[in-house]
């Protein structure tokens, strides 16, 4: 193989699901012509950087897993060498695909009160397996940030919490899972992406924080990683200008950061995969095509992620790079290769899901994250207002009647006779903004209530919402259930009944 073949092994730009035919041969064209190593699939252009809830209300589309299957076979047979097909799916297929299993967000494992590690890889082993018969080879996931500054745009229910050593642990278990089904994984984003308030998507998040700050947070989940054998990290577009000699540079196109600590000091082997190279943070600073991608190959990435100028990456490595520095990553994209299975690919059929298994998984964790997280719930208290009509009940941001409501059996209407009040809040949103979703008028009726009668606040949704519902003080107890799933419906009805 020439030095540019060789280079375009490390290239995996955006595949979209729903896409022109028009966009499908161009993606054709960058596999006969530059002979790409892989590609990244999103479920649709407007929708790559988005999450999924945004999405749904959106967009009006129908068999996305076909077609993904489709087109993955489609690209596969025409491909040279067989292509790394990954996807970034963080709570599993789900969060790119409709109509797949969808798992707990990460901040919602990191609430399990029990074994925590044990069934976090098992989330991360089924994610797995739900990828790999679908002819996905790597899940850019999970987050290995420490979510501690709360109003972080872009992190938030993504990380398995605010305290490193069990962010550490949990994304570790994650991997783990991922890597017992037989599919490549990565920590990311690298050097932790966690105490950040700006959007990378958007602009360039700056970390002021000491070397031994770092240390002893962001750092720490991915030297737990490294110290336990992971193959893989992905490195975020955020400047930390502790560890680049002052200079506010990303961290994915930063030689500093990449080849001197990670892989110097840090230890780490592996592979390093950049984050979307069409992010903002990046992308604005070079409008030459093809210098970020050498850029980013120079820092000492070995995979770039979402190119949106191959062809002219590919030239522009050729000319810097030496015969060595293009030897050795060639080398190690194919070993991964080899690892993961690419090179035996076989056409694969469309996947069927054991949904009832997937449900009984649901109701398993459920049973653990469930928490009352503030005041007391009297369950004797509750049931004999119960018998006496006397309980009410009231839920928010539901366009009907949520399978809680129907459980618990409780009429609405009831509210202005009743000594207690329990109020489900089903949070629409897991990003902040604009309040998680949530309306002023509505959160302000929510306040209202609880100020006006004993009150028992049932919280469908991120935590971090929370704050918006007012001084939890005046509210009895408050459940939080962390998703709307109906099996966590159902795990708080059960609770409620004590049972």
């Amino acid at each position: 193989m020439n030095k540019s073949q060789k280079i375009a092994q490390c290239f995996s730009p955006a595949a979209f699901i729903h896409d022109t035919e028009e966009n499908y041969q161009e993606i054709e064209k960058l596999i006969r012509e530059e002979e790409i190593g892989g590609l990244t699939f999103f479920h649709s252009r407007h929708s790559a950087a988005a999450n999924f809830e945004k999405r749904a209300e959106v967009l009006d589309v129908s068999g996305t897993f076909e077609k993904l299957i489709g087109l993955i076979n489609r690209y596969q047979s025409i491909s040279k060498i067989p292509l790394l097909i990954s996807i970034d799916g963080e709570y599993g297929l789900a969060m790119r695909i409709e109509k797949t299993p969808q798992y707990p967000f990460a901040i919602t494992l990191g609430a399990l009160k029990e074994d925590a590690e044990k069934w976090v890889e098992e989330v991360g082993y089924r994610m797995g397996m739900d990828m790999k018969r679908s002819g996905i080879h790597l899940n850019l996931a999970p987050c290995a940030d420490v979510n501690t500054n709360p109003n972080n745009p872009v992190i938030g229910y993504r990380s398995f919490g605010n305290q490193a050593e069990q962010v550490a642990k949990l994304s570790f278990a994650a991997y783990s899972g991922m890597k017992k089904a037989g599919i490549g994984a990565c920590l990311k984003h690298f050097p932790g992406h966690g105490d950040t308030a700006v959007d990378s998507h958007l602009g360039l998040p700056i970390l002021n924080k000491t070397k031994a700050q770092l240390e002893a947070e962001e750092l720490l989940p991915f030297q737990y990683g490294i110290d336990r054998g992971v193959e893989m990290i992905m490195v975020g577009h955020l400047a930390v200008p502790a560890l680049t000699g002052g200079k506010e540079i990303p961290a994915s196109i930063s030689r500093e950061l990449i080849t001197n600590l990670l892989k110097g000091e840090m230890g780490f082997t592996g592979l390093v995969i950049s984050d979307a190279l069409n992010m903002k943070a990046v992308a604005k600073h070079f409008p030459e095509p093809g210098m970020l991608e050498w850029e980013a190959f120079h820092a000492g990435n070995d995979i770039l992620c979402f190119s949106d100028h191959v062809r002219e990456g590919i030239q522009k490595i050729s000319e810097n790079a030496s015969d060595e520095e293009v030897d050795t990553v060639y080398e190690k994209v194919m070993d991964l290769k080899k690892r993961l299975g690419v090179l035996e690919i076989q056409p694969i059929e469309v996947p069927t899901f054991d949904w009832e298994s997937h449900s009984k998984l649901q109701s398993q964790l459920a049973e653990k994250y469930v928490s009352v997280i503030s005041g007391k719930l009297d369950l004797e208290g509750i049931q004999l207002l119960r018998a006496a009509g006397k309980l009410g009940y009231q839920e928010f941001f539901t366009p009907t009647a949520s399978t809680f409501s129907k459980q618990l059996g409780l009429d609405t209407t009831t509210i202005s006779e009743a000594e207690k009040v329990i109020l489900a809040v089903f949070v629409p949103s897991h990003k902040p903004l604009n309040q998680f979703g949530m309306d002023l008028e509505t959160l302000a009726e929510i306040q209202r209530l609880a100020q006006s009668k004993p009150c028992i606040l049932v919280h469908f949704g991120n935590p971090l919402a929370l704050k918006y519902l007012g001084n939890l003080e005046n509210v009895e107890a408050v459940i939080c259930a962390y998703q709307g799933f109906e099996e966590v419906q159902q795990v708080v009805v059960k609770t409620l009944q004590g049972l």
